[in-house]
């Protein structure tokens, strides 16, 4: 599936996400010419706009809608954007999106202060809630992102990570987002703490499964597609499930070649080793079954609610989130 595919079937909270992008512009305007430039070359590629059609799509298929959501939805956007903006100074990266990141077309700094500057504005915007819970909750899954962010960093190139750890580092830098994404619509309506609880983990499954399919790019993707070159990871030396699944199936020999390779300054023939291996010891299928069964038990959640368009639409979105190819 494509970005277009997932305009359309985003289609029944439309009115949402077109009240997200108009309010988005409002918010983002700045008396800076710096400001403005930069906001106009991020809103070029807008991306996905995942984390607001879950939001919007689960608390109308829940009965939880509410017109403050749409703050929360830009205040939790922002936060992603302004993650992203850092991590391509700490990464180096040059594309982002199909496009120049910004630290490539301006500098470090530039991307770092702009990333600050969205996350001021996530903060301003979420207390238009006006729920401390909800500024709770997102304040909280922040918390949860800088973490797994920095937990990354930590098992750079540690081709040891058991997949356990690997999973609690994606939770947090990824699913936490959208956690909270399907959390607040409850929140806001008050609903008891069993409710809030099972939209939160359905948001958190399908983070998981989604930054699994995600990873998996780095192995399968199309670079025309994905934004970015195919082994970008491995180059970062990002321990992934694919290679930690191949890793923990091989001899001891191989494991010290491959580590090997990992480690002497890897270049594009041995990201094309790498890859290989990865392919032959079956890790780019068990990454996919492990994303399945993520995006499985965020289905099992949707089994519970009453059947709609919308309930009809996250089904999709599940699908997209392990079939996607950018």
């Amino acid at each position: 599936m494509t970005k277009l595919d997932l305009k359309e079937m985003t289609r029944p909270v439309a009115k949402d996400l077109q009240a997200f992008n108009s309010k988005l512009d409002k918010y983002l305007s700045a008396e800076s010419d710096l400001i403005n430039s930069v906001i106009k070359h991020i809103m070029a590629s807008r991306g996905k706009r995942l984390r607001p059609a879950i939001l919007f799509l689960s608390s109308r298929g829940g009965g939880y809608y509410s017109p403050k959501l749409v703050e929360a939805a830009l205040a939790i956007e922002l936060i992603h954007t302004a993650t992203l903006l850092h991590d391509d100074v700490v990464d180096e990266s040059d594309i982002r999106r199909g496009q120049e990141t910004i630290n490539h077309r301006w500098n470090n700094l530039v991307s770092v202060l702009m990333g600050d500057f969205l996350f001021s504005r996530a903060f301003v915007i979420m207390v238009k809630t006006g729920s401390s819970e909800v500024i709770d909750s997102i304040s909280r899954a922040t918390a949860r992102v800088s973490f797994g962010e920095l937990r990354q960093i930590e098992e750079c190139a540690n081709y040891d990570l058991p997949e356990s750890d690997y999973i609690k580092i994606i939770s947090d830098k990824t699913a936490a987002l959208f956690a909270t994404a399907c959390e607040v619509g409850p929140i806001i309506k008050k609903a008891p703490a069993a409710q809030r609880k099972k939209y939160r983990e359905f948001g958190e499954n399908v983070g998981i499964a989604f930054q699994i399919a995600d990873d998996l790019l780095d192995f399968v993707g199309v670079s025309r597609k994905t934004g970015k070159q195919p082994g970008s990871d491995l180059l970062q030396g990002k321990v992934t499930l694919p290679l930690i699944y191949s890793l923990s199936k091989s001899s001891k020999k191989v494991r010290a070649e491959i580590a090997g390779i990992l480690d002497n300054g890897i270049n594009k023939t041995g990201v094309k080793r790498v890859v290989k291996f990865v392919t032959e010891q079956g890790g780019i299928d068990y990454a996919y079954d492990i994303a399945h069964n993520y995006s499985d038990r965020a289905g099992s959640v949707l089994d519970t609610m009453k059947n709609s368009v919308y309930l009809r639409t996250l089904k999709d979105i599940l699908e997209f989130t392990v079939s996607r190819d950018n």
